[in-house]
């Protein structure tokens, strides 16, 4: 099997992988829709793309490029904790620092360390948290990253300040996405629970719409873990709906929701039902 991930490595997408995939060969992407759209066109089997923060929210280039982009069923979901630490190519005083480099989603989630910590330096934005180290170790000028600890390994960093992220409770979901829908792969293993996203289109806006839809969940006691709005792209104030709900696609009772909003003119199109896997951190692991 081959597997795409957003690289270089060193990045965060890189360990769900590891932890996904521990004996498959491993291809890094420079960008999200580089790595969905090497599996639409068969270079590779698999891909594992960020879809979710703690502190950001969802990552949107994830969302959007896969609804209105490809069509790539979800196959698997993992949790990965996030560690942020300070990473710079020797060792140097916080004042000196000139410049930080790191995803924007890693640069808002050590917001407040950056803004009390180094208000002297500039921030930017970076592909991936493993580019911005690979960046940062080619460099002369005293300059620092935002990654983790399996970044500065693989690029010989020194880890200035760790744990700088704003809030403890950080981790980021990733999605496994395939070319077709299929079975988890044996070297996943299977997860415990499993969950199905969905997203829901209303034929128009009128009073009520949104709550229908939700009643159509609510009384047949369908667990929803996730709603949130996103722009059709087709003008101001168009909207989707993207779910995530606790029950199989095949589940009676979600059928029965797809019957019912289809009555009400809705459009329900299913991204995958799978299962979630626990990210098992190794012995002696300090990521």
């Amino acid at each position: 099997m081959k597997i795409s991930y957003l690289g270089p490595k060193g990045t965060f997408t890189k360990m769900a992988v590891d932890a996904l995939f521990p004996d498959e060969k491993a291809y890094s992407y420079a960008t999200i829709p580089q790595c969905m759209d090497a599996v639409a066109n068969g270079e590779m089997d698999y891909c594992v793309v960020p879809v979710e923060n703690t502190i950001e929210g969802t990552v949107p280039i994830t969302m959007d490029y896969l609804i209105h982009q490809v069509k790539l069923p979800i196959i698997g979901e993992i949790v990965i904790p996030i560690r942020q630490h300070l990473l710079t190519n020797r060792k140097l005083a916080l004042h000196d620092i000139e410049a930080v480099y790191s995803h924007s989603h890693a640069i808002a989630q050590c917001h407040q360390f950056l803004h009390t910590q180094l208000p002297q330096a500039a921030t930017h934005a970076t592909s991936s948290t493993g580019t911005a180290a690979e960046m940062v170790a080619g460099m002369e000028e005293p300059a620092a990253a935002i990654g983790n600890e399996l970044a500065a390994k693989e690029f010989g960093l020194t880890i200035l300040r760790e744990d700088i992220h704003d809030y403890a409770n950080n981790h980021t979901r990733f999605f496994v996405l395939a070319k077709q829908e299929t079975n988890v792969p044996a070297t996943i293993g299977s997860g415990d629970q499993r969950k199905t996203s969905l997203y829901v289109t209303l034929p128009h806006d009128y009073a009520g719409a949104l709550h229908q839809v939700l009643a159509a969940f609510a009384w047949r006691k369908i667990n929803m873990s996730k709603i949130e709005s996103r722009p059709m792209k087709t003008g101001l104030g168009n909207y989707f709906f993207i779910m995530d709900v606790s029950c199989e696609a095949e589940d009676i009772l979600f059928q029965g929701v797809q019957k019912e909003l289809a009555a009400l003119g809705c459009n329900l199109t299913v991204l995958g039902s799978y299962p979630i896997h626990a990210y098992k951190e190794k012995a002696g692991a300090n990521l």
